[in-house]
């Protein structure tokens, strides 16, 4: 089949932004009903954030690891069909914001029901009888993801028992440098707490793989985010301490971030340890070859954050107190992908490539086929005479077929916010492009990103509410207590929005279909 005309849909709406009666959004009905809504909205593609369990501000893009389950996504339902609660341990759940999530008190609340449920299962789930299925699962899973797992759940009783995941700065130092006989008592001593944070990421994963499927019989695929750099309180640099550059001390010795951007005039200081490609190389990217087989486990295309990371990135000596001051660290990115390629074979990959972008970086982008991004906030810059300029790459007439088109992402203003906050001769100039008024200004530009050439185009949840900065998920560069933590009200999405955006999708043959099967 020719797939050249075909043209794809989708939104961006993280798990933890649905609603539901437990704080946060999760695995359960809620997840199974927004599928339902993609397709009668005409959506094929459903993109979400990282899936790790966050850390300290409740960023996706600084999870406790990269390759475990956030277990506060695990959905409490199924743990009482299962057994493993009853239906009295979760009938009575706090008063919980429904528009935000508020971590801590969904932490609290919730962490200690999911242990009860794994004590549950460490009584009632045995090798033999009517449990023999659903154990012998467990064991594969165990042993299928052991290079992680073991590790991960050791760290995760460590930090319980520092309350503290800065392994490096607060742990005690025969756990920090994971002095090995210390590690093996400690495994003797806690290895029931071992085992329960291993079978709350057995629980998150036989859950999210069922919504894969359901999801993926409905027609649509999942959009998955992988971070380039991972945290330094994590369980992969505590696991991993040889792969990041640090001292004769194991003290990391540079961070990363970006120089100034659109986002901020002293760039943004993520604090992130940085790679030793070096080390990398040497044993066949090996880590990361693993970290990419199981995002792929997991979603069914990977969009790549800061894909410019792969050419080169922004270094910054540890200590600094922001990003303005730095270096561009090369990086062998050709080699890399040619390793993954080889490895793997061609994979779907999304490439974020905003921000200071050079020649070398699309280079690399366009050698793998990686279809970049395009944001239309972006899009509304001025000539040097201060007159609208057409050939900006943002706006949607210009946008090549081989790109994934955004209205914004969980980085930016909600559409509405943005338009809101602009000056009344930007909100002229985009009137004028899009040929509306203030009201319809957000569904204008998804129409009018829907027209465009490019293939792909994606839209957070939030625009289709048509909602304004209450509802944005993310300020780059600050902890706030609600970045990170919107949820949609109860499908306060109706019938309605759903039968006005499928109208639009069809319009523009944007339902994944070839152009002969729509005549």
């Amino acid at each position: 089949m020719n797939t050249s005309d075909i043209r794809h849909c989708g939104i961006l709406m993280h798990i933890t932004s649905l609603p539901g009666p437990h704080g946060i959004g999760d695995l359960g009905k809620e997840a199974y009903a927004f599928a339902d809504y993609l397709v009668s909205s005409g959506v094929t593609l459903w993109q979400i954030l990282p899936l790790g369990p966050t850390g300290f501000g409740n960023s996706p893009y600084a999870a406790r690891s990269t390759f475990a389950g956030n277990e506060l996504m695990i959905d409490l339902d199924w743990l009482v069909e299962k057994g493993f609660l009853t239906e009295d341990d979760i009938a009575a759940p706090p008063s919980f914001l429904t528009s935000r999530v508020d971590y801590d008190m969904v932490g609290s609340w919730k962490l200690p029901l999911l242990k009860k449920a794994a004590h549950t299962f460490l009584s009632i789930v045995k090798p033999s009888g009517r449990t023999k299925e659903i154990r012998q699962a467990f064991d594969s899973f165990c042993s299928s993801n052991a290079s992680w797992l073991d590790d991960y759940a050791i760290f995760m009783v460590l930090y319980e028992k520092y309350n503290d995941a800065r392994w490096f700065s607060v742990w005690d130092k025969k756990y920090a440098t994971r002095d090995e006989e210390a590690l093996k008592r400690l495994v003797r001593e806690h290895a029931v707490d071992i085992k329960v944070w291993k079978i709350l990421q057995f629980f998150f994963d036989e859950q999210w793989l069922a919504l894969r499927k359901y999801v993926n019989e409905q027609g649509i695929r999942f959009i998955g985010d992988i971070p380039i750099f991972v945290s330094a309180d994590s369980s992969d640099t505590w696991s991993n301490l040889h792969m990041f550059k640090t001292d004769a001390q194991g003290r990391y010795t540079a961070i990363s971030g970006v120089p100034p951007d659109y986002f901020s005039v002293t760039g943004q200081l993520w604090g992130n340890p940085v790679y030793d490609w070096n080390v990398l190389r040497k044993d066949g990217y090996s880590w990361w070859l693993q970290r990419i087989k199981r995002m792929f486990h997991q979603t069914d295309i990977l969009r790549i954050d800061h894909f410019r990371g792969f050419d080169s990135y922004w270094e910054v000596p540890y200590g600094n107190k922001t990003a303005e001051i730095g270096t561009w660290v090369k990086v062998p990115g050709k080699d890399f992908f040619a390793t993954v390629r080889k490895e793997m074979g061609e994979l779907p990959i999304i490439a974020e490539d905003l921000g200071f972008m050079t020649d070398s970086v699309q280079k690399l982008r366009l050698s793998n086929g990686f279809p970049g991004m395009k944001i239309f906030q972006f899009g509304f810059s001025r000539t040097p005479s201060g007159s609208p300029n057409p050939f900006d790459t943002f706006l949607p007439h210009n946008y090549e077929r081989e790109c994934v088109a955004y209205t914004g992402t969980h980085d930016n203003q909600t559409t509405r916010g943005w338009f809101n906050s602009l000056s009344d001769d930007d909100k002229d100039m985009v009137r004028r492009y899009l040929g509306c008024n203030d009201h319809e200004a957000t569904w204008a530009m998804m129409r009018t990103v829907l027209a465009s050439h490019a293939e792909y185009a994606i839209f957070p949840m939030q625009d289709l509410l048509d909602s304004d900065d209450r509802a944005r998920m993310n300020i780059p560069s600050t902890c706030g207590p609600w970045n990170w933590a919107w949820r949609m009200e109860d499908w306060e999405s109706s019938d309605f929005i759903s039968s006005r955006f499928s109208e639009l999708v069809r319009l523009y043959g944007r339902n994944g279909l070839p152009a002969e099967s729509m005549e």
